[in-house]
């Protein structure tokens, strides 16, 4: 007897959301399709080959791996026999502007020494901030990150829970009601960073990251996050779905208020009985879906958005190594608060920084040809909402980090590049459709998370579903692998179909 025919998904995009969701929906019994804009999968985890460097362009800092195991779990696999994971340590070396640094771990005696280094008074107030920050990742994480917040009921039903987490201050002042010390308040308090929040307005829900990563670690991925993605890509395939490259979606089809399919840029039209989208939600919304068929995510809504900040990369390679330099070291301003006002706030570009520099050469000598190094430093950066020229601005701001670099951690590496190239909001926009060239989304206030995000189950269109950075739990490796499980709770199921695409 000839099995029953599958009912189709497509999924597009194929970041770590859109690869977590199609092995999901492959696993509930699904036919899938993932179709990706871009000439190689992973979305903004795509990868650079140039000169024998792999750089990887998106998300570096790998976090509860136990969530990608699910996957290959599903799949009746182990992702220990197709991707090597291994620990840091420490975490980040987070460098102050007069030199001084702070090597944050998951180790607690380790991290106990380094806050007495700076203020044995503050030991205390260390140890109530993260009891704090437990809290918020048992509430925050474990009982909200993979939970669709589908109905307004879905929020009611957790607001004791944001009471208890006293969700509606940020966590630069959670940090700051249990201490004293400016510098340490920084190393506390920066993580909301790493997925698109200015610690001075985002919930303080976000310590959820600081016990998470003490609880799971942080971790690399032998070969780059590149190797993640295509563990990922050959688990679809294993499920016998498909995946194509220089695909672009163009329009998804709304027919009697549902998703029907997608037309491609080529022309192509792609049928399907649901369509789930790992794009940015307000650049899908505003760009792919007619506005007739919008009741919710209009376009003055969309306009009304807090965007995300945006990041502006420069990726290199030089032909000697800088041992002293760590896998991962962030390189605090002169300014913080002021700087991340001048980011979020006023939209403008300042003439310091604050950077995040990854060395992956540190770890794993395959992203880099024998005796060089690898290298990408990361500046958060306004908006498009700035009005910032980035063709114009593009080469003085990369020359100015290129100084600051020569004159702190890596001086005279100038004369010693091989490989150079930046990415800018720019290409946020244009290369990665992303709207106002946001690199996160909308920005993870209180009154942007949760069921104020857009849904996981689209509010506007039928059997159009939403996952990765933009959508509920939000942005980081975890936060969209989360949102594919989450998706899961308001997917129909497959029987519900009377199939009628081959």
């Amino acid at each position: 007897m000839t099995a029953p025919a599958r009912p189709h998904a497509i999924v597009i995009g194929s970041g770590f959301g859109g690869l977590a969701a199609a092995i999901r929906l492959g696993a509930k019994g699904y036919r899938v399709t993932v179709l990706e804009k871009l000439d190689a999968f992973g979305g903004r985890a795509y990868v650079h080959r140039r000169g024998g460097h792999v750089f990887d362009a998106g998300p570096t800092i790998v976090t509860a791996p136990f969530l990608l195991e699910e996957l290959w779990a599903l799949c009746g696999k182990r992702m220990a026999d197709h991707v090597r994971v291994v620990p840091m340590n420490p975490f980040y070396r987070i460098r102050f502007d007069d030199g001084t640094w702070f090597d944050y771990s998951g180790d607690p005696a380790h991290m106990r020494r380094e806050v007495a280094r700076f203020a044995p008074s503050d030991l205390d107030g260390y140890e109530r901030f993260f009891q704090e920050a437990e809290k918020c990742y048992r509430i925050g994480f474990e009982g909200m990150a993979t939970r669709a917040f589908d109905r307004f009921s879905d929020l009611l039903a957790v607001m004791p829970d944001f009471a208890r987490m006293r969700a509606w201050s940020s966590i630069h002042s959670l940090v700051a009601r249990h201490i004293r010390n400016p510098k340490l308040r920084m190393v506390f308090s920066f993580h909301p960073l790493l997925i698109g929040g200015n610690p001075f307005s985002v919930t303080c829900a976000y310590a959820l990251i600081n016990a998470l990563e003490r609880k799971h670690g942080v971790h690399w991925a032998m070969g780059g996050t590149g190797a993640l993605i295509n563990g990922l890509v050959d688990l679809v395939r294993g499920q016998g779905n498909d995946l194509r490259c220089g695909a672009e979606v163009k329009k998804i089809l709304v027919q009697g208020g549902k998703a029907t399919g997608v037309v491609l840029a080529n022309g192509e039209h792609v049928d399907s009985d649901i369509v789930v989208c790992n794009g940015d939600t307000a650049w899908a919304y505003k760009n792919l879906i007619a506005p007739e068929h919008r009741r919710v995510w209009t376009d003055r809504k969309i306009a009304r958005t807090k965007s995300s900040m945006s990041l502006f990369v420069w990726y290199f390679g030089t032909r000697r190594q800088y041992p002293d330099v760590l896998h991962h070291t962030i390189l605090m301003g002169p300014r913080y608060k002021e700087l991340l006002t001048d980011i979020f706030k006023r939209h403008r570009l300042a003439d310091d920084f604050s950077l995040y520099l990854h060395r992956p050469s540190a770890t794993d000598p395959s992203v880099a040809p024998p005796g060089m190094d690898t290298f990408y430093v990361l500046a958060p950066v306004p908006n498009l909402e700035s009005g910032v020229d980035w063709s114009e601005h593009g080469e003085p701001y990369r020359q100015s980090i290129a100084r600051y670099l020569s004159e702190t951690v890596m001086p005279g590496f100038e004369e010693h590049i091989t490989e150079s190239f930046v990415t800018t909001p720019l290409d946020f926009q244009n290369r990665l459709l992303s709207y106002r060239g946001a690199a996160f989304g909308p920005e993870p206030t209180l009154a942007q998370s949760a069921w104020f995000r857009p849904h996981n189950r689209s509010e506007d269109v039928r059997d159009l579903f939403m996952v990765g950075a933009s959508t509920h739990p939000g942005a980081g490796i975890p936060g969209v692998i989360a949102s594919a499980k989450a998706l899961e709770s308001v997917l129909p199921d497959p029987a519900v179909f009377s199939v009628t695409h081959a």
